[in-house]
């Protein structure tokens, strides 16, 4: 249902002047960060708690306007763009640590605080949360799309990082989906169900989270090596090893070449892997002799270690920049990125078949992954006018998929479903996706929460 100006009305009267119906800010919330058309809501509110969200979803459910939640806006398969129009809640100005108990190890924020600001306010604490997934998203964002990153391999995702949430669910009623307990065997487990479920079954207004010491020393190395087999296979054994790596992240010759030309870096343009251990001094140097000598054992040269805070910076802005880097390579090209994870010891196999269809891509591309998990990205730096490019892509993008899926792997780590994934569900879950469509209706009835998401 269209806006009327009896909702736009209603709004603005809950909400004063943190109610936009221009078109500059409507279209600063149509979800695009990556290829996907544009989606623009109808109106942009900025809620500032839990019982305003709820007031705006009542509203909302009384003039049959869809709802979609909006964080960051770093979201890349068009998760947070407004296909039918509604009403977008901007949860930025929900931006509060409400507690930090350091004896607990946990804390509870608002949904529009950013992992950077999260960590910068227990700078003094000796704490830190290790949820990396590049971008500076937001935490609701980051449960909603149930985020990982760099640092999953030692820390997990946020599926293991969220202890509860406070979530309004379609109806505008508030609810809190477990306590503070480490673990809990009473009754169903509310706080997975909403987590990785996008905006489609409720609003996620607070988080509270698992927090970890700072460790002692952190040391962050790179290491070249032939080609993409031996890099990953180098990986793979370190941890089958049981060696407590706290990133491995794989950039191959393509990506690299396009961070040094984005980031002025002379790093040789070969496949590499970005490295961090964290622990104690002692530890750490027999860590990272056991590493070396499986990364030499697979062809591996060109160690460089940094233990400044500075030089590993350095090195983890290159990491993080490999995106942009990408998609730079070419005046006014948008990026596509897609990303697949699979069991670790598919992983080998998986990025050579993704290198040989890459062959059939006219477009500039690069690799990258969470080789510690089984995740991997491919980035292109696409012209979305041309209609080739882009049924290359979507070729490339069917047939890694299905990759994926054949050695029991999935069609999304981490960067969701959204609009871009959602014609994989059904060969990725079968009998199980129609169960997932009746919680969607039990849930929200009306079909207002994010629609046209996850769902094929």
């Amino acid at each position: 249902m269209t806006m009327d100006d009896t909702a736009l009305s209603a709004l603005r009267e809950l909400l004063g002047a943190r109610v936009s119906d221009s078109q500059a800010e409507r279209a600063l919330h149509a979800g695009t960060e990556a290829h996907h058309a544009p989606g623009l809501p109808d109106a942009v509110v900025w809620p500032e708690s839990t019982d305003e969200v709820a007031a705006i979803v009542r509203l909302c459910a009384r003039h049959g306007l869809a709802i979609v939640p909006f964080g960051a806006g770093s979201s890349l398969e068009g998760n947070a763009s407004a296909p039918q129009g509604g009403v977008c809640l901007d949860m930025t100005r929900m931006g509060r640590v409400l507690r930090v108990s350091p004896e607990d190890l946990d804390c509870t924020v608002q949904a529009g605080v950013t992992r950077e600001a999260l960590n910068h306010h227990l700078r003094d604490s000796g704490l830190f949360f290790p949820v990396d997934p590049g971008a500076n998203a937001t935490l609701g964002g980051m449960a909603a799309t149930r985020a990982s990153g760099t640092t999953t391999v030692r820390y997990g995702s946020m599926r293991e990082a969220v202890l509860s949430l406070t979530v309004v669910t379609p109806e505008g009623e508030i609810l809190r989906t477990a306590g503070r307990a480490r673990k809990s065997a009473a009754g169903y487990d509310l706080t997975r169900l909403f987590l990785g479920s996008e905006g489609t079954l409720g609003v996620i207004t607070e988080v509270s989270l698992r927090l970890f010491g700072r460790p002692e020393q952190i040391r962050s190395a790179v290491c070249r090596f032939p080609d993409p087999d031996a890099a990953c296979r180098t990986a793979i054994e370190a941890i089958q090893l049981g060696l407590p790596l706290a990133r491995v992240e794989y950039l191959d010759a393509g990506c690299i070449r396009a961070v040094n030309a984005f980031s002025q870096r002379a790093e040789a343009e070969t496949d590499t892997l970005f490295l961090e251990f964290h622990g104690a001094p002692a530890a750490l140097e027999e860590q990272i002799a056991l590493f070396g000598e499986i990364a030499e054992g697979h062809g591996g040269t060109g160690f460089r270690w940094a233990e400044r805070e500075e030089e590993r910076n350095a090195l983890w802005r290159a990491r993080h920049s490999a995106y942009n880097a990408t998609v730079n390579q070419r005046a006014g090209a948008k990026g596509w990125a897609t990303d697949v994870c699979v069991p670790v010891s598919a992983l080998p196999d998986c990025i050579l078949h993704a290198k040989g269809l890459l062959a059939d891509v006219p477009v500039p591309a690069s690799i990258m992954g969470h080789v510690g998990d089984g995740n991997f990205h491919v980035v292109f730096s696409v012209d979305t006018n041309s209609e080739a490019e882009m049924q290359a892509v979507k070729a490339f993008n069917d047939a890694l998929v299905a990759k994926a899926l054949s050695v029991e792997g999935t069609c999304t780590g981490e960067h969701g479903v959204g609009l871009g994934k959602r014609k994989y569900m059904e060969a990725e879950h079968g009998p199980a996706l129609a169960l997932m469509r009746r919680l969607k209706t039990a849930l929200d009835p009306a079909g207002l929460m994010n629609p046209g998401k996850i769902f094929p």
